[in-house]
């Protein structure tokens, strides 16, 4: 068919080529006779010679149209037989691989082509959209009497409007006409399939959190764990003295779950927004689509895998943020899981890196709380942003005074030591009284906020020497550990420095005892060097009664319920098993310190109040013995708050909250260091008869000079009526009558 149409065009042309001959045989013939007698033969043949030229292009179109119509599905059906395109790869001139047949080349590069380059389609389109312009005009120009510019804008208008080939006249305009418009119509839909593909990509991207976040000064935490929610909230408070801020947070998680999640949190931002965006903190590409090197400040989060996993996730992370080519302009927070990793960690950040050892930070308060029954309280209070925090500003008009005056220089804050410009910007806390402030030198302060503290004058105090020094003692202690931790050998080395000769460490899980050993012994702890503890080995599960009921509950100190290694990688199965060893401990000491009952109260317990008294007699037990309990999960930790059967919750809160305080100022790392190491200074809570005698009336200023006597810094007090203490009191002017039930909370050196 092919060769009939090409043989057919060639004979249009020896015909066309034959009229041109015989119109020079006339014209010459009209020259001889002078004009005459052919004169209406010339108009005649004019007429003619138009009319077999204007068909003879016609019938060239027609033809063309025809070829080109039938081309492609002789190319499709016929491609394979064409001889097969030599490979341009060496390795087929060596060896017999089997030929690809052509039309699936091509099909395949027409893929490659499209899935490689963007703008493919839209090419592609527009090459379609001109081809049947081009093609439906001939067309035109091959069934109508118009010229071929017409019918290349009716080939036009009938693409792009449908039903303007309605008037055409004749059998041939009518078929190319709808045919055209035919295509037109599937152009279009083509053209809004493309436009509609690219509308859903953007909407789909800025709903899974692919777009690029363009902000600064922002904090960006990567990852996602359980402290998220309330590691936002400390930012958002801590934001609040500034009109609120903008936090980005990047997890491998929908954008769309972690926005639910967020708004589940029932939080007032007070106008910091919270960004979303999906990606791996692992990738170069996500890391900058966060704007990682415009952050103030940068969070690391654990993952919820077991300790060393999460923290080879962090280690990697800090490699990823390392390797940004912008370079950072913040600093790193990364929080570990585990105390032994943390030196990796900063080997590869370099001293863009502050670490939070989650485990470490948990573990060395609830030793501090166990021993001192109500400094739990006081330390939510310093490190969360709703109360007093540290701060560390400089003020020139402190230059040259000494230490013992500036304590008492700041109205609303407690200054608890100095940042030593000359000593390379190290902190000193509690230093000596005559100590004095120098050029660069700033003031660490424990204040409400940055912006709401500045020196005063001195105010008049009473520097009386205060004759009755006395000094704690410490005696033997009996402290029982339920559950094992994975730094426990970390714990005891604590509990070494801070207990006092002749104590006993009973230590109850399912550890089998030769395990236990080998297991403190790999954690570098020398039981045999142990000088003040005496440990007393006991195995069982702390959830079976019968277990429990074999150790003498009632003559403890102090128990701290651990939450257990082997449960780590789940929060609500560790939560589960501390809250039903807590309430099993509670009921079994109960029992044993409680007085037995009559039948009365027997049938009282049997009645609607029997949970009520249940609850009493276990806080009864309660002011026996102090239990601390580590709960991970925040709503565990309110349920057990108010039933007041523990005497205090330690959980993921008091971690995101030391993350957040470091994020803001990574300054007060060097602090929070120093105050839960076994050495240096440390929180305390004092007898009033330390400061003064039963009901003498004195301020605030007054008790801070006399705390200077015993080289402290006395930061707050509590009531001996009330439960909870006041940190930085903000009327320190005022004057208090005390009682000898009065406690005082002061930063010390640990005796």
């Amino acid at each position: 068919m092919a060769f009939s149409c090409i043989s057919f065009l060639l004979y249009v042309t020896h015909l066309w080529n034959r009229v041109a001959e015989l119109q020079a045989q006339m014209n010459s013939c009209h020259r001889l006779s002078g004009g005459k007698a052919f004169k209406g033969l010339q108009a005649t043949d004019d007429n003619t010679s138009f009319g077999y030229g204007d068909a003879a292009s016609r019938t060239i179109a027609l033809y063309a149209v025809v070829f080109t119509l039938i081309t492609p599905f002789i190319l499709y059906e016929y491609l394979d037989y064409i001889p097969r395109i030599q490979n341009l790869s060496k390795r087929t001139l060596h060896g017999n691989i089997e030929e690809v047949p052509l039309k699936k080349r091509v099909a395949y590069m027409i893929d490659v082509c499209f899935s490689v380059y963007p703008y493919a389609k839209l090419l592609a389109l527009l090459s379609a959209t001109i081809f049947l312009i081009a093609f439906g005009g001939l067309a035109l120009y091959a069934v109508s009497d118009g010229t071929f510019a017409e019918a290349l804008w009716l080939s036009w208008t009938f693409i792009a409007d449908s039903g303007s080939h309605a008037d055409r006249v004749g059998t041939g305009p009518r078929i190319v006409s709808v045919s055209i418009s035919s295509g037109g119509m599937l152009i279009f839909a083509m053209m809004l399939g493309l436009v509609s593909d690219a509308i859903s990509e953007r909407v789909d991207s800025l709903r899974k959190g692919k777009s690029e976040v363009i902000e600064r000064d922002h904090v960006l935490i990567l990852g996602w764990s359980e402290k998220l929610g309330s590691l936002l909230k400390q930012l958002a408070i801590a934001n609040k003295s500034i009109g609120g801020g903008v936090i980005v947070v990047l997890a491998e998680r929908e954008k769309e779950d972690m926005e639910t999640e967020i708004t589940k949190l029932e939080f007032d931002f007070m106008g910091t927004s919270v960004i979303c965006r999906s990606g791996s903190p692992l990738i170069l590409a996500d890391l900058k689509k966060v704007s990682v090197s415009k952050a103030r400040a940068i969070i690391v989060l654990a993952s919820d895998e077991n300790a060393d996993q999460s923290d080879a996730r962090a280690l990697r992370v800090v490699l990823s943020l390392t390797g940004v080519r912008e370079g950072l302009r913040g600093h790193v927070v990364v929080e570990m899981s585990d105390l032994d990793n943390e030196p990796l960690v900063k080997l590869v950040g370099g001293g863009l890196i502050e670490t939070v050892v989650a485990h470490d930070v948990i573990g060395r308060l609830m030793i501090q709380c166990a021993l001192q029954p109500g400094l739990a309280q006081i330390w939510e209070d310093i490190l969360g942003f709703e109360n007093a925090e540290f701060y560390v500003k400089r003020w020139p008009q402190l230059d040259g005074m000494r230490f013992i005056d500036v304590l008492i220089s700041f109205p609303n804050a407690i200054p608890c030591g100095v940042k030593v410009s000359s000593d390379g910007g190290k902190i000193i806390m509690n230093p000596d009284d005559n100590y004095i402030l120098k050029e660069s030198d700033e003031v660490l302060v424990i204040a409400e906020d940055d912006d709401t503290y500045v020196p005063g004058p001195l105010p008049e105090v009473h520097r009386i020497i205060f004759s009755n020094t006395k000094k704690s003692s410490k005696f033997p202690e009996k402290i029982l550990f339920c559950g094992w931790r994975r730094d426990i050998d970390d714990m005891i080395m604590v509990l070494e420095a801070f207990l006092a000769p002749g104590s006993e460490l009973w230590m109850f899980n399912e550890v089998p005892l030769q395990e236990r050993e080998r297991k403190l012994s790999d954690g570098g702890l020398d039981v045999r060097g142990l000088m003040n503890i005496k440990l007393v080995h006991h195995v069982g599960n702390a959830v079976i009664r019968r277990h429990l009921e074999n150790l003498p509950l009632e003559t403890f100190d102090s128990i701290l319920i651990l939450a257990d290694e082997s449960l780590e990688d789940s929060i609500v199965h560790s939560d589960s098993r501390s809250l039903a060893t807590l309430l099993l401990i509670r009921d079994i000491q109960s029992k044993r310190l409680l007085p037995s009952k009559d039948s009365k109260s027997s049938s009282m317990r049997q009645s609607g109040f029997s949970h009520s008294s249940w609850i009493r007699e276990m806080q009864q037990a309660s002011d026996k013995s102090i239990i601390i309990s580590e709960i991970l999960d925040s709503r565990t930790r309110n349920l057990v708050s108010v039933s007041r059967i523990s005497d205090y919750v330690l959980s993921n809160e008091i971690v995101s909250m030391a993350l957040a305080m470091v994020a803001e100022d990574k300054q007060i790392n060097r602090v929070l260091e120093e105050l839960f190491a076994e050495e240096g200074n440390e929180l305390r809570i004092r007898p009033a008869e330390f400061y003064l005698f039963d009901q003498e009336e004195l301020c605030f200023y007054d008790i801070m000079i006399r705390g200077r006597q015993r080289h402290e810094i006395v930061i707050g007090y509590r009531f001996g009526s009330e439960d909870r203490a006041v940190i930085n009191p903000p009327d320190k002017s005022a004057m208090i009558k005390w009682s000898i039930g009065d406690v005082f909370v002061v930063i010390c050196l640990e005796e």
